[in-house]
This record gives structure tokens, sequence and C-alpha cells, in this order.
């Protein structure tokens, strides 16, 4: 499905991505969107800590209400998605979330704010942002499935960038403002792209409901959809797996690093941003390597080489070397999983009929959201 508002390519021409009028608007939207969410991810924490004065318990239930609703309400959201317009949900989700972070400034102006309602605004924002994502990653197809690949990779440079550049824009609005008006930078972040969702024209061909039709019966056709066809069995599955090791990773990655380690706060920033640069790099290389090797050998060597990347966290000792060796590993271990995340996911969106679009994302989500709260309770 293309946009009306496209120029037509000549013929033997290789469609642009940037003349797709639709795909900068829907890509400018989420990338600022991703930008604001990493503003929170870094403020909030901050704000329970030293502003309400949070406890360690008390840190780990805001975490864990904020990866709750993915695993308990992302099958739902897809299947809305597939039955209504992913557009109107897509900005449903995005006003949710700006009124749910607003109210923290609010609060904290009138001497009003608490741990609880914090805890509240974490809960709502998961819940709006499953239901933001399920319709934003199923709507991609609105450009045509031969360009799908090449979205999906500047999707995911942009966004390794925009994740890196938000965290940096929290720590500096929280500097400026404060860290509960410092949400205000993601409240506008939320609006953003709710106005470039809104001016998306591409027409989208909503599947309406059958009368007296449950909403889990369509949650039960993309399960039985994704289980059927092999390819996104499989896909999925490795998905979730990855999804779940790299969860435990992470739950210890910064604290091994800044306590074992004896890493400074500027070289453990140092690294993340080697990481955010991989990802950036594999995200924009997958479809060159998935060309010259095949999508299916090119994802094989990027699993096989991430467990090499973990090496120099089983050797290292604090010192300038071996922050060097786990930077480069992190850029390393990030670029593999971008190349072969973004190709796993365009094939998963070209193989999927229009219909199912959604179902089956959300089938993916579910399984490797639902990793998250688990692997982070076992700690």
């Amino acid at each position: 499905m293309t946009s009306s508002t496209d120029p037509s390519p000549s013929p033997g021409a290789r469609p642009s991505l940037w003349r797709h009028h639709d795909f900068r608007r829907y890509l400018t939207g989420q990338a600022a969107s991703v930008t604001g969410s990493s503003v929170s991810a870094m403020v909030i924490p901050v704000l329970a800590v030293l502003e309400l004065h949070a406890t360690t318990a008390e840190v780990a239930w805001l975490t864990f209400l904020s990866q709750l609703p993915p695993a308990l309400l992302a099958l739902h959201a897809g299947a809305l998605a597939d039955r209504h317009a992913k557009r109107k949900q897509m900005i449903t989700g995005d006003l949710i979330s700006a009124a749910a972070l607003a109210s923290v400034p609010v609060a904290a102006v009138l001497d009003r704010l608490s741990l609880p309602h914090l805890m509240v605004v974490a809960a709502v924002l998961g819940g709006a942002g499953v239901l933001h994502d399920a319709a934003a990653i199923s709507l991609l197809p609105l450009v045509d499935r031969s360009l799908i690949q090449r979205s999906n990779s500047r999707i995911g440079a942009l966004f390794a960038v925009a994740a890196t550049s938000g965290s940096s824009l929290g720590a500096a609005l929280t500097a400026l403002l404060g860290p509960a008006r410092a949400l205000l930078g993601d409240v506008l972040s939320y609006l953003v792209s709710a106005w470039c969702t809104a001016r998306i024209q591409t027409p989208e061909s909503p599947r309406p409901a059958e009368k007296g039709r449950r909403l889990h019966t369509e949650i039960g056709e993309g399960l039985r959809y994704v289980h059927g066809d092999h390819r996104l069995r499989t896909l999925t599955l490795v998905n979730a797996t990855t999804s779940g090791a790299l969860a435990l990773l992470n739950t210890l990655w910064a604290l091994y690093l800044l306590r074992t380690l004896a890493m400074s706060a500027t070289a453990f920033g140092v690294a993340l941003g080697c990481g955010a640069l991989g990802a950036a790099v594999g995200a924009l290389a997958a479809p060159s390597l998935a060309a010259r090797y095949g999508p299916g050998p090119m994802m094989l060597a990027a699993l096989a080489i991430t467990p090499l990347t973990q090496i120099p966290l089983l050797l290292a000792s604090p010192g300038l070397v071996w922050q060097l060796a786990i930077g480069a590993a992190l850029f390393l271990q990030l670029a593999c999983a971008a190349a072969a995340g973004t190709t796993q996911r365009s094939i998963r969106q070209i193989v999927t009929a229009d219909t199912m679009q959604a179902r089956m994302q959300a089938v993916s989500t579910w399984l490797t959201s639902g990793a998250r709260p688990v692997v982070g309770s076992a700690f």
C-alpha cells in the first residue's frame, strides 16, 4: 500500500523512502516518542529515589508495574489494532500517556506528588504504550512491501540514536528544571507523535468485527496464525528467547560495571554510547548483509557472535583497558542484535497478511514482554 501523495518512481528506478511523505511523518512521530520515553526512563527513577525517597523494594515495584502491562495487554491491543483504525489507536495511546505524565509535575507543584501516584503513572504509561505500539508496528506496511526491510533499517538506527539522545536530554532537563518538570519533555514528545500520526494520509482498511464475535476469539486466531506458520513460529520464539537473555543481562549490567568493576559514571555513559552506536550501525547494515549472505545465515551468524561478546565481562577487572574492551563488546553485541532484529521483523511483516499484522506482532510482544518481569523478579 502506498500513499497517494507519493510521486511515482520511473520504471526501473529504486523507490526512495525519503520521498514517501507518510513514512517521514511516521518516522518523525515514532522518533519523538522514543526520545521522550528515554527521558522518562531516566527521570522517573531519579524522581522516585531523590525526591520521594523510595526504597530499593519500592523502586523494584515501580519497574515491575511499568513492565507488567505489556505482558497482560499485548494480545488484546493487537486484536483491537486489527479490528479498528491503527492511527486512532496510536493517537489514543499517545494522549493517554501525555495526560498521565502531565499529572506528575502538576502534583509536584501542588505538593501532592507521592510514590503511589508515580506507580500508577508507570502502570498507565505501560498500558498506553502497549496500545500505541501494537498499532504502530503493524502500521509500517503503509509502505510498499519491497521497502519494508529498508524501512525497519532506518527505524532501528534512528531509534538507537533517539534513545541515547533522550537519556542525555533527560539528564539536562533534570538539572535545569528538576525531575518532575523534566517529564514535560516526554509530554511534548507524545503530543508530537500524535500530531505526526494524525497527518498520515495513507488509507487504512481495518477489518470490522463480526457481530457477536468476541475479542478473545480474534486473539486465538492470532496465536494459531503465528503457530501455524513455521517461519513466524521460529522467528517469534527466537526473538522471545533472546529477549529473555538480554533482560537477564540488563538486570545485572549496571550493578556489575559500577560496583564490581568500579567503572565511573562517565565511563559507564561512554560504554552505553558505544552500544547505541553499534545498534545504529547494525540496523543500517542489515539490508546489505541480508542481501549479500541471505537473511537466514546473517541472523544465525549474529546469534552465534552475541554470546562471544560476553567474554570480556567474564574476564574483566577494573582498569581502562577492560573498559575499552567492554565498550567494544557492547558495540558488537548491539550491532548483532539490531541486524538480526530488523531482519526478522521485516520477514515477519512481509509474510503476514494485512489483516493479521497487529495480532502477529502482538504475539511476539506478549512473549518478549512476559519474559522481562519474570526475569527481573528472580533477582
